[in-house]
């Protein structure tokens, strides 16, 4: 059988009329009958739009599947350029997306240790060898949809040159964050493609499909940008929404977009496990079609049929979430065992389980994101000046006089409002602290209560959330916030961009903004729409206050949504990491990882093979270790990652047993900010197969950490 002949950068797109046969998958021929002819034949699935359909081949060397072509050299230099930015071409905007995303989840200073622990030039042994690291093998690209032409989610499956047909195995990347297809390509495409998994992605849904709403332009699977009515259901997103009211809107508030997790008005995270599956069932069709048995000229057998390759549904963020939600769905054994880390999800939390730490009961664990993130997003400017918070690390473009008074003006109208107590200021901001506390937040996360506001994740996370539990449309302004192109110097909004920001969106966008030029607006600032951070002395706390009130006054749009998304923690027995940071100010541990095993356990009872390995000094964004104060004070939990699918790999090839549940006590690399020492092993304790007093207790629903 051979393999489809690589070139350097061939795409061919494959017709629905090459790609028709019988059934998906037969009864016939498993894993281990592999050279038996199997009877039906490979047939494309039919979420699959097979007019979306394209194969790409690399070389690995002008171009490839893990780095663009950059390789690791590459990957740490500036944003390759784009020879006619007004006109990027499919391939240069491919390489910008994997270049940007790579960057967005790991740590890439050489003392933090990119090309060191981690990079395209390490290998699975965790040696310098591979050089650059680039990837020869085949990309597949489709659309998912259920035939509206309205979902659209991107499936992408990586094949390398070095698959073993004969040693079959997937890896998931389902994206991070609300992130393109790309989104996970660092976080589990590396590994998968160094073990020489084929690599199964997905947007899940959201990615990067952006509207300008000026222009009426949308983003495609490949990142091109089309008119709306010439791209038709072709697009990435298109705004449901009439060419009148979408006028009627323009006029109001010139130059602003819609995004589709935000804006597709069909809560996606319902949807994400699905999605992984999807993704995962894409990958069967395309190792069938790439080492089935040829017949009847370009038809193939089925080779593979489901639960007959080594799978690993494997992520982190958003892309965790969807990975442990994948794996409670599946119930045809297409997934192994999971490995995810600091995985974002909504844990139905029977009432037996409970959280504890040193023996102490953690009252809130458990909360779902709509809860904890408007909560953050409205105490976190205040909570900022906390004595305990003194000496976080700085992360905001924005002058310190700048940010002391918004922060200063958002304690103010906490107080007025009643929302947090103090005779002054300094007591204000401790009482929003310890109500931080007290919703579930770790002491150990004080530090970065600054800086996920002031870097804006926590604000572009309610906003966007919000908007998608709420299933508003763009066009609703939910709570007066909207997403548009600012004044650089005064933050004034509606005004024209230099440049517009579509033709990178795909590239460089992260699928939420503030994002590639485009900010969070709010619009019912004293003197106009502006920078959410500016329309107002204290931030915009009145757009903050409304979207918590959409939580706690229980909208009922928003409770539904959340209802829908919750996990229930019973992975039918599947072995299962997670690995998350104690210090992890975004998606709290006692609401994630903590709550996530202790309702496995409590479901599960015998048969749970989860363990949970808790990463003190780890945040959720290594990508900040590079700035400084984070490079001092946090380590990497990428590196832990890492570790468990390695142990996951030989759990699962050579039966040996996954370590249980612990705290890995870290020691951060101290120094002087922004010059920390090299990273070294000696700042990475072992996972233990014996954690002794680390270990952490788990029994009967109830999850005990030690201090």
């Amino acid at each position: 059988m051979k393999a489809i002949p690589l070139a350097a950068c061939s795409a061919v797109l494959l017709a629905g009329a090459a790609i028709a046969g019988a059934t998906l998958f037969s009864t016939a021929a498993r894993a281990g009958d592999r050279d038996s002819a199997p009877s039906n034949f490979n047939r494309l699935p039919s979420f699959v739009v097979a007019s979306s359909l394209r194969t790409t081949t690399y070389d690995g060397v002008t171009d490839d599947l893990l780095t663009g072509g950059l390789g690791k050299t590459g990957l740490a230099g500036p944003a390759p350029t784009i020879a006619n930015p007004a006109s990027p071409t499919a391939a240069e905007l491919r390489r910008l997306a994997i270049w940007s995303n790579y960057r967005a989840l790991v740590d890439m200073t050489a003392n933090g240790g990119y090309g060191r622990f981690w990079g395209p030039n390490i290998d699975i042994n965790g040696n310098d060898t591979l050089g650059e690291g680039k990837v020869a093998g085949t990309e597949y690209l489709a659309y998912a949809d259920n035939g509206a032409g309205n979902q659209n989610v991107t499936l992408m499956v990586q094949v390398p040159t070095q698959f073993d047909p004969q040693k079959p195995c997937i890896v998931t990347a389902t994206s991070s964050g609300s992130r393109g297809v790309y989104g996970a390509v660092s976080a589990a495409g590396e590994w998968g493609l160094k073990r020489g998994c084929a690599v199964a992605y997905t947007d899940k849904g959201s990615g990067n499909g952006a509207q300008e709403l000026m222009t009426g332009h949308v983003t495609l699977i490949d990142g091109l940008v089309a008119d709306a009515a010439s791209a038709g259901r072709d697009s990435l997103f298109t705004v449901d929404a009439s060419a009148s009211d979408i006028a009627r809107f323009n006029a109001a508030f010139p130059y602003r977009y819609a995004f589709k997790h935000a804006h597709s008005q069909q809560n996606p995270e319902q949807e994400w496990g699905k999605d992984t599956l999807e993704a995962i069932k894409f990958a069967y069709w395309a190792l069938n079609h790439q080492f089935g048995a040829t017949v009847s000229g370009s038809r193939r057998h089925v080779r593979y049929e489901p639960g007959s390759i080594t799978t690993i549904a494997a992520s982190v963020s958003n892309g965790g979430g969807a990975s442990l939600a994948a794996a409670e769905q599946d119930k045809r054994g297409w997934i192994t065992a999971v490995v995810v880390g600091e995985p974002q999800v909504n844990v139905d939390l029977p009432h037996r389980a409970r959280v504890l730490e040193g023996g102490q009961p953690i009252a809130q664990a458990g909360k779902p994101l709509a809860d904890y993130t408007t909560l953050a997003n409205l105490l976190q400017p205040c909570a900022a000046l906390a004595q305990a918070a003194t000496g976080a690390p700085y992360l905001t473009a924005l002058p310190l006089a700048t940010t002391i008074a918004i922060r200063q003006a958002r304690c103010a109208s906490l107080a007025a409002a009643g929302y947090v107590t103090g005779a002054d200021l300094q007591a204000q901001a401790d009482d929003a602290l310890a109500q931080l506390h007290a919703a579930g937040y770790e002491a150990d996360s004080d530090l970065l209560q600054a800086a996920m506001w002031d870097s804006q994740a926590v604000p572009a996370v309610a906003v966007t959330y919000a908007n998608a539990y709420t299933r508003s449309s763009v066009l609703d302004n939910l709570c007066g916030f909207s997403f548009g192109t600012t004044n650089p110097a005064t933050g004034a909004a509606g005004v024209p961009p230099a440049a517009s920001p579509m033709g990178a969106v795909f590239g460089l966008g992260n699928g939420i903004p503030p994002t590639n030029g485009i900010s969070l607006v709010y619009n019912d600032g004293a003197t106009g729409a502006a920078d959410h951070r500016f329309a107002t002395p204290d931030a915009s706390f009145a757009g903050a206050l409304c979207m918590r009130q959409l939580w706690t006054q229980h909208d009922p749009r928003m409770h539904a949504s959340v209802r829908a998304i919750r996990v229930r923690a019973d992975l039918h027995g599947k072995p299962a990491i997670l690995v998350q940071g104690r210090s992890d100010a975004l998606v709290p541990i006692n609401h994630a990882s903590r709550a996530y095993l202790a309702a496995n356990s409590a479901r599960e009872g015998a048969r749970s093979q989860v363990s949970l390995y808790e990463v003190m000094n780890g945040q959720h964004f290594d990508a900040f270790l590079g700035v400084p104060g984070f490079d001092t004070r946090f380590i990497p939990v990428h590196y832990y990652y890492l570790q468990a699918l390695d142990l996951m790999w030989r759990h699962l090839h050579d039966g040996t047993p996954l370590p249980p549940s612990q705290v890995l006590r870290t020691i951060p690399r101290g120094g002087t900010p922004g010059a920390a020492p090299a990273l070294t092993t000696a700042n990475l304790p072992a996972i233990a197969s014996n954690p002794g007093s680390n270990a952490i207790a788990v029994s009967h629903g109830v999850v005990d950490v030690p201090h």
